[in-house]
């Protein structure tokens, strides 16, 4: 990596009718990277040099083309290139990284494949070729591709990152792409790749505050990824930052102002932002939340008892404070014996019988007894098993809610009330449950 002087001209190097290659760039990009603020600079200067493009030659169209690539302006950029430039190996790379931007994969190859034939550097343009097939869902064949390099590139950062990636998108040994990406970190600090690998395996296994601390390393690299920002305000969201957030999710705007999901987490913050919410009472649900999650079979009950409250289907304290006293009774076996047993312990975690009656919705007015076989097994399966994203997870955890028949009970409106969950959260459990032609009670 070419670190940035405090004096580099950034300016100059936009302007500057000079050598404009992968070292200037890297330049531009650190400058950036280590202070921010520059980089209203070098969007100046580039708006200057393309105010003078009727003057330039073919390669100071390329100049104008990377750099339009590197403020975000991807079509302008790839115009600009196409139509102007010089058709050489820097132009080419440019364009395969912008077609891999804007997701056309195909394109990217063949550029990638074109600006390697034209002289640009062979082992970048294979690690190029490596992660669009990665992004294409072919990791077989991105690590065919990283396979083919050896020498110096497999100890570098970005080598070591493409390969972590390809070996966590394969769904090979979790700890191994780990270990890959540590690697690429021991190399480059701030490589912005193996930083979101990072963040990711850590949010994965419930650690925020670290994952944290990786997306921001990984957000601080110029240009940011749209999957950094996004991740990112996410997190922030999740832990209460909103003004951070929305901060991560307006720079995607600025970028993509039709960009759906940024769009929708913007007013998800903005809302969350201007929400007086009441720390304590969040506690005390979560609290009370973390009760009623506790298995019946935690207690010592009598044979008798755990029997009949089993066969009820009633396996957490939450699902007997949603019995009453009549409902147990009703069932065959249970005694006035039982009932003095079961409302002893309940009263020394402070509930009672019928505490929560009144929570027991049906699944679409029908009696899950009255449901086949089959669906009856769709509604008893976890929570877990729809795949919701982290930020979803966290809010069934949140409410309490283990299996697709407790989720279904709730109402849009009721799920909505839960901190952090916003319409974004609403729309993924809705098309989750349309996966089993579910959905929500009342809808």
């Amino acid at each position: 990596m070419v670190f940035p002087s405090p004096n580099t001209d950034l300016k100059q190097i936009v302007l500057f009718d000079g050598t404009f290659g992968p070292k200037e760039i890297e330049k531009l990009r650190d400058a950036i990277s280590h202070d921010f603020a520059q980089f209203e600079m070098f969007r100046d200067a580039v708006n200057e040099l393309e105010s003078k493009s009727d003057e330039l030659s073919p390669a100071g169209h390329v100049r104008l083309g990377v750099c339009q690539y590197l403020v975000g302006r991807y079509e302008e950029a790839m115009q600009t290139l196409k139509k102007k430039g010089d058709g050489g190996a820097l132009g080419l790379y440019c364009l395969a990284k912008i077609h891999h931007e804007n997701g056309r994969h195909e394109e990217a190859v063949k550029c990638y494949d074109s600006a390697q034939k034209a002289g640009y550097n062979g082992d970048d343009c294979t690690l190029g070729r490596a992660e669009t097939y990665r992004y294409m869902g072919n990791p077989e064949e991105s690590l065919d591709q990283l396979n083919k390099l050896s020498g110096a590139v497999e100890q570098t950062a970005d080598y070591l990152y493409q390969r972590g990636a390809a070996v966590a998108a394969i769904g090979g040994n979790a700890n191994e792409a780990i270990a890959l990406y540590e690697r690429a970190v021991s190399v480059d600090k701030n490589n912005p790749g193996a930083l979101f690998g990072l963040a990711l395996e850590t949010e994965r296994r419930g650690n925020d505050e670290e994952s944290l601390e990786y997306y921001k390393r990984a957000a601080a690299h110029f240009p940011t990824t749209v999957g950094t920002l996004i991740n990112l305000g996410i997190l922030y969201e999740d832990l209460g930052h909103y003004e951070q957030a929305i901060v991560c999710f307006q720079r995607v705007l600025d970028q993509y102002p039709d960009h759906e999901k940024a769009r929708l987490f913007l007013k998800d913050a903005k809302a969350s932002s201007e929400m007086h919410f009441d720390e304590d009472a969040q506690r005390k649900r979560d609290r009370q939340n973390q009760v009623m999650n506790l298995p019946v079979s935690d207690f010592e009950l009598s044979v008798r008892s755990r029997n009949c409250l089993k066969n009820m289907g009633i396996n957490t304290l939450g699902d007997l404070c949603k019995r009453t006293e009549q409902e147990l009774l009703g069932s065959k076996n249970f005694g006035e014996t039982s009932l003095v047993e079961i409302k002893e312990m309940l009263t020394l975690k402070g509930l009672h019988l019928g505490q929560f009656a009144a929570d027991k919705h049906t699944v679409d007015t029908v009696e899950i007894e009255t449901l086949s076989p089959d669906e009856q097994a769709i509604l008893m399966r976890p929570v877990t098993d729809l795949n919701l994203s982290v930020r979803a997870r966290k809010c069934m955890n949140r409410l309490g809610l283990q299996t697709i028949a407790e989720l279904v009970r709730r109402t849009a409106d009721e799920l909505l009330e839960c901190k952090n969950f916003g319409v974004t959260s609403l729309k993924e459990i809705r098309e989750k449950l349309t996966q089993y032609n579910l959905r929500l009670r009342g809808e």
